[in-house]
C-alpha cells in the first residue's frame, strides 16, 4: 500500500507538472497578443502555472518517500505524454497519429514498470543511509561517476565540446546524485512526521547540502542544452538519460533489485524500453512553433507582384520595408 501511494503520487504531480507547463505557455501566448505586452510575472495565469509546477515539484519528491527510485524515476514519462494530450486542449494544437502511438506505447510501458518494479519495504533510517554512503559497491559506483564528470567537463570547457550527448551526460551523472540524496531526505522526513526522529542525524544534512548542490549544476548544465538544441531533441534524450542515471544509483545505493526475480528484472527493463520509444515517437518530428506575428502580404497590395512580406516598425516613421527592396525597384524600372 505505500508503495502504491508513491506510484500515485509521482503519477498525479507528473500530471501536475504537464499542466502547469501548458499553463505558462498559454499565458505567454495571451501576453503577446495584447496591445500592449506586458512582463509574464505580471500575469496570473503564468503564476498559476508557476504553483502548480511546485505542488507538482513537491509530490514528485514526497513520492520518493514511499516508493523505490527504479520505479519513481520512470514515470516522468507521464509529464511528456500528458503534455502531448493537454496541449490539444490549452493551446489548440492538433492531435498527431505519432501522439497516440507514442501514448499507448508508455502507457503500456509504465503498466509493466508499475506491475514488475522492485518491492522494498525496508524503512530508510539515517543510520541505513550511512551504511549505504560508506558500502563498497557505493564508493566504487561514485569513483568511476567522478571520474566521467570530470572528463566530460574538460571536453567542455577546455575544448569547448557542447554537444548535447555530453551535456546531457552531465546532467544525468549530477541527476543520479540529486536523486539519491532526495529519496533519503524524503525517506527521514516521512519517517520523522510518523514518530520516529530523524533530523537529529548530521547524514540529513549532509543529503540536504548534496541535493541542493547537485541539483543547482544541474540546472545550469540543462538550460545550456535548452538554449543550444531544440527542445523536441532535449526532452526525451534528457528523459532517457535521467531515467537510466537514477535507476542504476537506486540499484546500486539502495539495492533496490537485490532479491528481485530474473523475469521481474527482465519484464521491467522491457516496460523502461517501452516508454522511452513511446517519448521518442512522441517528440519525433514535433517542430518547434514560433508565434504568430502579424504581416501584410505584399500580393494584397495594387501594382504589387511581390511575395515578400511589409513588417510593421514601431520604430521608424515609415510602416515597413519591403524585402529585396533594391531588387524590387529595379524590376518595376
Amino acid at each position: 500500500q505505500t508503495q502504491l501511494l508513491g506510484v500515485l503520487l509521482a503519477a498525479a504531480s507528473n500530471f501536475l507538472i504537464s499542466v502547469s507547463l501548458n499553463i505558462q505557455k498559454c499565458a505567454h501566448l495571451r501576453l503577446v497578443c495584447e496591445t500592449e505586452p506586458k512582463p509574464y510575472y505580471t500575469s496570473k495565469l503564468w503564476w498559476c502555472g508557476i504553483t502548480l509546477l511546485g505542488l507538482g515539484e513537491v509530490g514528485n519528491v514526497t513520492a520518493y518517500g514511499f516508493a523505490p527510485v527504479a520505479l519513481v524515476a520512470p514515470l516522468g514519462c507521464v509529464s511528456v505524454i500528458g503534455s502531448a494530450f493537454i496541449s490539444v486542449l490549452f493551446l489548440k494544437k492538433t492531435m498527431r497519429a505519432a501522439d497516440i502511438l507514442g501514448g499507448t506505447l508508455t502507457v503500456t510501458g509504465t503498466f509493466l514498470l508499475v506491475t514488475f518494479a522492485p518491492s522494498v519495504p525496508q524503512e530508510l533510517t539515517a543510520r541505513r543511509v550511512q551504511n549505504y554512503l560508506v558500502s563498497w559497491p557505493f564508493l566504487v559506483y561514485l569513483i568511476l561517476e567522478i571520474i566521467i564528470f570530470c572528463i566530460l567537463l574538460y571536453f567542455y570547457k577546455r575544448k569547448a565540446v557542447k554537444h548535447i550527448v555530453v551535456l546531457l551526460m552531465m546532467v544525468a551523472l549530477l541527476a543520479s546524485l540529486t536523486v539519491i540524496a532526495v529519496k533519503a531526505v524524503a525517506s527521514m522526513i516521512t519517517l520523522s512526521v510518523k514518530g520516529k526522529m530523524q533530523l537529529t542525524y548530521p547524514v540529513f544534512y549532509i543529503m540536504i547540502v548534496l541535493m541542493a548542490t547537485s541539483c543547482a549544476f544541474q540546472v545550469k548544465f540543462l538550460n545550456q542544452a535548452m538554449h543550444l538544441y531544440e527542445v523536441t531533441a532535449v526532452v526525451p534524450i534528457n528523459f532517457v538519460f535521467f531515467t537510466t542515471s537514477a535507476t542504476i544509483s537506486g540499484v546500486i545505493f539502495y539495492r533496490e533489485f537485490q532479491s528481485a526475480a530474473l523475469l521481474s528484472v527482465f519484464m521491467f527493463l522491457f516496460g523502461c524500453l517501452l516508454s522511452f520509444l513511446g517519448v521518442f515517437v512522441i517528440a519525433r518530428n514535433k517542430k518547434e512553433e514560433h508565434l504568430q506575428i502579424p504581416f501584410i502580404d505584399c500580393g494584397h497590395i495594387p501594382g504589387q507582384k511581390l511575395t515578400g512580406k511589409i513588417q510593421p516598425d514601431s520604430h521608424s516613421s515609415c510602416y515597413g520595408t519591403l524585402n529585396n527592396e533594391d531588387d524590387s525597384v529595379k524590376s518595376q524600372s
